[in-house]
C-alpha cells in the first residue's frame, strides 16, 4: 500500500504508537519532577544533609528555571534538529541527573543536579506534545493531549507512592536511584520505536525520508505538507505577527499562573498539609490524592475540550482550581480534605494542559512546536516563582496564607485565557469536530 493510499486503521495505530511513548516519557518526566516534593520532607528531615526550608525552596526555583531554559531552548532547537532528537536528549539528560542527585555528597551539588535534570524536563515536554498533536487524529487532539499528560499526573501520583513507601524505610536517595534506573530500557525502545516528525522533514527537505515513514505506517503524506515557503513564519517570528502578539502574550501570563500553581502546588503541599496539622503520611498521601486527581481531570477536560474548544473549559478548570485550593487552607475534616485535593488535583493540572491544547489549536504546525516551547518556557517563571514563593510562605510559618496566594494565581489564569479570544482567531484544521 502506497502513502497516497492510507488506511485509516493503520494512522489510527501510528497516533497510539506515538502517543503510547510520549505517554512513557512524559510519566518519566512527571515522576523526575515531582519526586522533588514527595522527598522533601524526607531530605528536610536528614539533618547530615543540611537542607533547610528555603534553600529546599531555592532548590525547586533551580529545577523549573533549569525547565524554563530547557523549554525555551527546545521551542527553537526543535525546527532545526527535529522533534525526536529533542525528546531523547531530554530524557536521557533528566534520568542522568537523577543519578547524580541520588549520589550527591552536598546540597551544592545536588541543587546542581536539579538544575540540569530541569533543563531536560523543561525540553522534553514541549517537544512531546507537538509530537502528539501532529499524529492524532483532528477531531481528537485535545483528548491526545490531556491523555498524554494523565502521564505527568500519573509521575506525581507514583512519586507519592515511591514517598510513603521507601523514603522513611530505604531514605531519600533510594527514590533518584529509580528513577535513573528507568533510562536503561526506555530510551533505546524510543530510538527504535518513535518517528521523527513528518512535517518537520518535509520541511527541511527530507522528502525521501519522510516518505519512508508514511509508506511504512501507510499514512497520507499530504496532511502534514508544511506551508510554502513564502508564507511561512516560523521560529520567534510566528508568535508576533500583527494578530497573535497579544494571543502569545496572553498565553504567556496564563502560563505563567498555572505553572506556579502547579510546582508551587506539588512541591510544597505535602510540607503545608504538614503545617496545617497533619502527620507526615497523610501529608504525604496529599500528593499522590491531588495527582490521582489530575489523571481522572484529564480524561474529562479532553472530551469536553474536543466537543467545546479547550480555551472555554480553560478559563472555567482555572476559576474550579481557585476556589479548590482556597478551600484548601480550612482544616476540614480528613475525608472532605481528601476530597477538596482530589477535585482540585482534577481541575489543576488539566487548566494548564488545556493552555497546550490551545496553543496547538492557535498556532500553524511550522510554529506550533515554538509556540508550546515559549509558552511552557516562559510559564517557567510561575513555576520557579511557585516554590521560592511556597519556601517562603513555610519559613515564615504562614502555610494557610499560602494557599489563599495560590488561589489568585488561578483566577489571574482564568481572566488570561477569558481574553484570547479577543486576540486571535483559533486556526480551523485543528479545532474542526468529526463529522457524524
Amino acid at each position: 500500500m502506497s502513502a497516497s493510499e492510507p488506511s485509516a486503521g493503520t494512522s489510527v495505530r501510528l497516533s497510539i504508537r506515538v502517543t503510547a511513548l510520549c505517554w512513557v516519557l512524559v510519566l518519566l518526566d512527571g515522576l523526575d519532577l515531582f519526586v522533588y516534593g514527595a522527598t522533601l520532607p524526607g531530605v528536610l528531615a536528614d539533618r547530615d544533609f543540611g537542607l533547610t526550608a528555603v534553600s529546599g525552596g531555592e532548590i525547586g526555583s533551580l529545577t523549573t528555571f533549569g525547565m524554563m531554559l530547557g523549554a525555551l531552548a527546545s521551542g527553537i532547537l526543535t525546527d532545526r534538529t527535529g522533534r525526536r532528537k529533542i525528546i531523547i536528549t531530554g530524557v536521557t539528560v533528566f534520568s542522568l541527573a537523577a543519578a547524580v542527585c541520588a549520589i550527591a555528597p552536598t546540597v551544592a551539588v545536588f541543587g546542581a543536579a536539579r538544575l540540569v535534570a530541569g533543563i531536560g524536563l523543561g525540553g522534553l515536554l514541549p517537544s512531546a506534545i507537538a509530537m502528539v498533536m501532529e499524529y492524532a487524529p483532528a477531531w481528537r487532539k485535545n483528548l491526545a493531549v490531556t491523555v498524554v499528560m494523565t502521564a505527568h499526573q500519573a509521575g506525581g501520583a507514583l512519586a507519592g507512592a515511591l514517598g510513603m513507601t521507601l523514603v522513611e524505610s530505604m531514605g531519600w536517595r533510594s527514590v533518584y536511584w529509580l528513577g535513573a534506573l528507568l533510562l536503561v530500557v526506555v530510551v533505546p525502545a524510543v530510538v527504535l520505536l518513535l518517528p521523527e516528525s513528518l512535517t518537520f522533514l518535509l520541511a527541511k527537505g527530507k522528502t525521501e525520508r519522510a516518505e519512508a515513514i508514511a509508506t511504512k505506517f501507510a499514512v497520507p503524506l499530504e496532511q502534514f505538507a508544511p506551508e510554502p515557503a513564502a508564507q511561512r513564519r516560523g521560529g520567534l517570528r510566528g508568535l508576533f505577527t500583527a494578530s497573535m502578539r497579544l494571543t502569545t502574550l496572553l498565553f504567556w501570563i496564563a502560563s505563567f499562573a498555572g505553572l506556579l500553581l502547579v510546582y508551587g502546588v506539588n512541591t510544597w503541599l505535602p510540607t503545608m498539609m504538614r503545617g496545617s496539622g497533619y502527620n507526615l503520611g497523610s501529608a504525604i498521601s496529599f500528593l499522590l490524592v491531588i495527582n490521582l486527581g489530575g489523571i481522572a481531570g484529564m480524561l474529562v477536560a479532553g472530551r469536553l475540550a474536543d466537543r467545546f474548544g479547550a480555551r472555554p473549559v480553560a478559563i472555567i478548570w482555572f476559576a474550579l482550581t481557585a476556589a479548590g485550593v482556597g478551600l484548601l487552607a480550612l482544616h476540614l475534616p480528613l475525608a472532605v480534605t481528601y476530597l477538596v485535593v482530589f477535585l482540585t488535583g482534577a481541575w489543576l493540572f488539566s487548566a494548564q494542559t488545556l493552555i497546550y491544547a490551545a496553543v496547538g489549536a492557535y498556532y500553524p504546525a511550522d510554529s506550533r512546536a515554538t509556540a508550546l516551547g515559549w509558552v511552557s518556557g516562559v510559564g517557567r517563571l510561575g513555576a520557579v516563582f511557585g516554590p521560592w514563593l511556597g519556601g517562603v510562605l513555610v519559613a515564615s510559618g504562614l502555610s494557610s496564607f499560602g494557599f489563599v496566594v495560590f488561589a489568585v494565581a488561578g483566577l489571574l489564569g482564568a481572566a488570561m485565557v477569558a481574553l484570547v479570544r479577543k486576540a486571535g482567531v483559533p486556526r480551523p484544521d485543528l479545532a474542526t469536530p468529526r463529522a457524524a
